[in-house]
């Protein structure tokens, strides 16, 4: 790309105001305070439906998908989108955004013309709580009933392992260190911090256990690297990873890092992140050799992608259809039917129990599982079991042209509980080309371009 791209990345700033546009006069980031909690407790958000209402919490790739596809199969249906952003913006592809290879209105669309156009109603709100008994759901602006609702409200992050229960210094680190894996403010953060990098060491962590698109950070570091070479900053990635290689795609990854940015990638395996210092920007972290010896060291950093735990969103728990610390979704094998009440449903990055990355693309089909047995049901026709499972399909950049990839598809197969009951099991067979490639980058764009096609029809 022949355009400056120190330039592009801070002309691009001015449209950064457009992610903190807010509905019903509260902000998105904002407390809910008691009494707003409280006026809206006794608000009706709209007036009960006359007929079937499908109540969607997220508007994300699962979110919408699951909207536009149950209005298509049960059009009688009232179906109603509940999401706190103003604008859509996505995070698979807005790696290439931080580094300026992209304009921000690649990553962005409007709520409202696909609501229009597939019939389900957009109403920017936050949710609040959810009550199963009662079937309502409450947000800031009032409260809303349902006859299925569906849960696609993504993650939260858990800093508790580097800050214990002080909700302050989580904060400050998500503003100065922000882990960019939610759409909005930490991706603008993030990118103004890589404006203004003058050099040193540039850190990225990866969490422990399971998290939002797994291998986002890793092209982060293959995109940084590549964006100091062009703008010759002298600085290095340092990755801090708590597992023993890249995953996935770890040899397309690593062979990266050493062909393309021998002398600016660090890769750092079986490195947990303890600890973190903000005022003297130092990180505490405990290394296990090849004896499975661990030793604490410090790390500092100039500047740093810090991505804490993930965790499910904590409406998942407010549901009531919760399990494990982390709070994912607990849900029947392949419906994504809450264990707990056969009227709620959880899709997206909240899912668990599943071998599925938390992807864009698995979110998408998980949307089109759910909306085939909503519509099912509402249509009172026979419950669908032959369910044909998502398929992953994810590409990741490595400089600007070239990009490695991995595809995984999923089947049920017979197996046991540890009780020794017959039950079903998914399993994922998966397909990486780890081999870079123009033609894999600009397969990374047609694929997004699908997507937003599916989602918004445009």
């Amino acid at each position: 790309m022949d355009i400056s791209r120190r330039n592009l990345l801070k002309a691009s700033g001015l449209s950064v105001a457009a992610f903190a546009v807010t509905g019903c006069g509260v902000a998105a980031s904002a407390s809910v305070t008691p009494e707003i909690k409280s006026e809206a407790a006794v608000k009706k958000l709209m007036p009960k439906s006359a007929g079937k209402r499908v109540v969607i919490v997220g508007g994300g790739w699962g979110g919408l998908t699951a909207a536009r596809n149950v209005k298509k199969q049960a059009p009688d249906a009232e179906v109603v989108v509940l999401e706190k952003r103003a604008l859509f913006t996505s995070c698979p592809i807005s790696n290439e955004w931080l580094v300026g290879e992209i304009p921000l209105d690649f990553l962005t669309r409007d709520f409202f013309t696909a609501a229009k156009e597939y019939g389900y109603k957009m109403l920017q709100t936050t949710v609040t709580d959810i009550d199963r008994k009662s079937r309502t759901v409450a947000t800031t602006c009032g409260t809303i009933d349902y006859d299925y609702l569906v849960l696609s409200p993504g993650i939260r992050y858990d800093y508790s392992g580097w800050f214990g229960d002080d909700a302050q210094m989580a904060e400050r680190c998500r503003q100065e260190c922000p882990p960019a894996l939610m759409q909005g403010s930490e991706h603008a953060a993030l990118k103004k911090i890589l404006e203004d990098f003058e050099g040193g060491n540039f850190i990225i962590s990866i969490p422990d256990g399971a998290y939002r698109c797994p291998p986002a950070p890793y092209e982060r570091a293959a995109l940084i690297a590549n964006y100091f070479r062009k703008n010759d900053i002298d600085g290095k990635v340092i990755i801090l990873d708590p597992k023993d290689s890249p995953k996935p795609k770890g040899p397309g990854f690593m062979a990266a890092y050493k062909e393309l940015y021998a002398d600016i990638v660090e890769f750092h395996p079986n490195s947990s992140v303890k600890g973190v210092d903000l005022d003297k920007k130092e990180l505490k972290v405990a290394v296990t050799d090849a004896d499975l010896k661990t030793t604490m060291k410090i790390v500092k950093f100039d500047a740093a992608n810090l991505i804490p735990v993930n965790a499910a969103s904590e409406l998942i728990e407010k549901a009531g259809v919760s399990m494990g610390k982390a709070g994912w979704g607990s849900m029947k094998v392949p419906t994504f039917q809450t264990k707990a009440d056969d009227r709620v449903f959880v899709i997206g990055d909240s899912v668990g129990g599943y071998p599925y990355p938390k992807s864009g693309s698995i979110a998408n089909g998980q949307g089109y599982i759910v909306a085939d047995q909503i519509a099912s049901r509402i249509k009172g026709t026979k419950e669908i079991t032959n369910v044909t499972l998502p398929v992953n399909t994810c590409y990741s950049m490595v400089n600007d042209t070239e990009a490695i990839s991995i595809s995984a598809a999923f089947s049920l197969v017979d197996a046991k509980d540890p009780e020794g009951n017959p039950i079903k099991k998914i399993v994922g067979d998966k397909k990486a080309n780890n081999k870079r490639s123009a033609a894999l980058g600009k397969g990374t764009h047609n694929w997004y371009q699908g997507m937003m096609t599916d989602l918004f029809g445009a």
